[in-house]
């Protein structure tokens, strides 16, 4: 069968460690109910470990046999995976071209953005138990954004760049739920196969999932969370392994 149109191969990557990743984890060892953090999301920055993994990531790039290498970069324009896409691709000497495309932002908190799990049972404690009852995929915080929200961004992302890039190696930078959600969309998972790798995996900063692309069109899962990139031992190359969690939950 002859394949149809759309990417011969499809990467998504986390961004790199950012200073929200830093403040959220320092809430959570001094058990505060915020973030300390004066930007707004959109605009939160790398960590100077973010840059190393993002400079990591283009370094290994451009090691890759040429008939592997990303020919296209889709970004969040969220400035932590924009920034994350823009170093590697500098790194990788590759010269692609970066488009940013809302539809990989990060998932919307709503009112719990900046709040860590302790502020928000203190804070809102009902929709803790709305949580509770509806489940992970798809409670939506007050004023945000369920991962079934995301779904749709995702189905339309791929609806339309699949003609775009027919073809072509697509790599997409965007942030953890958007990762997650992308395995539920592209692989046809249940909502309990999609919880169940997420209780098992931790997406990390600038980890690789991919897929190639099989001869009925369809994408094969052939990585999942993959950081061989930061673990390189070459000179000048490799990075820490970072995995923080920056999707807050009541639950």
């Amino acid at each position: 069968m002859a394949r149809g149109p759309g990417p011969s191969a499809l990467w998504v990557v986390r961004h790199g460690e950012s200073m929200g990743n830093l403040a959220d984890a320092q809430a959570h060892r001094s058990g505060a109910q915020r973030l300390t953090l004066d930007v707004r999301d959109p605009d939160v920055p790398l960590s100077p470990t973010g840059e190393e993994q993002a400079d990591a990531l283009g370094a290994w790039l451009a090691r890759l046999p040429a008939d592997q290498q990303p020919t296209t970069v889709l970004s969040s324009p969220f400035a932590r995976a924009a920034t994350t896409a823009r170093r590697a691709v500098d790194a990788s000497g590759l010269g692609l071209t970066i488009r940013h495309d809302e539809r990989l932002r990060e998932r919307d908190f709503g009112a719990f953005d900046g709040m860590t799990r302790e502020g928000i049972r203190a804070e809102f404690p009902e929709e803790a138990r709305r949580r509770d009852l509806l489940g992970k995929f798809y409670y939506r915080p007050p004023g945000g954004e369920s991962w079934a929200d995301v779904a749709l961004r995702v189905r339309s992302l791929l609806a339309t760049e699949a003609l775009r890039h027919d073809g072509e190696r697509l790599m997409c930078v965007s942030h953890q739920a958007v990762v997650m959600v992308f395995r539920y969309v592209v692989e046809e998972l249940s909502e309990q196969q999609l919880l169940d790798v997420d209780r098992t995996e931790q997406v990390a900063n600038t980890s690789v999932t991919r897929y190639e692309s099989t001869d009925g069109g369809a994408l094969a899962l052939t990585g999942f969370n993959g950081v061989e990139h930061l673990l390189d031992a070459g000179p000048g190359d490799g990075a820490p392994v970072t995995e923080e969690n920056d999707v807050p939950s009541p639950a």
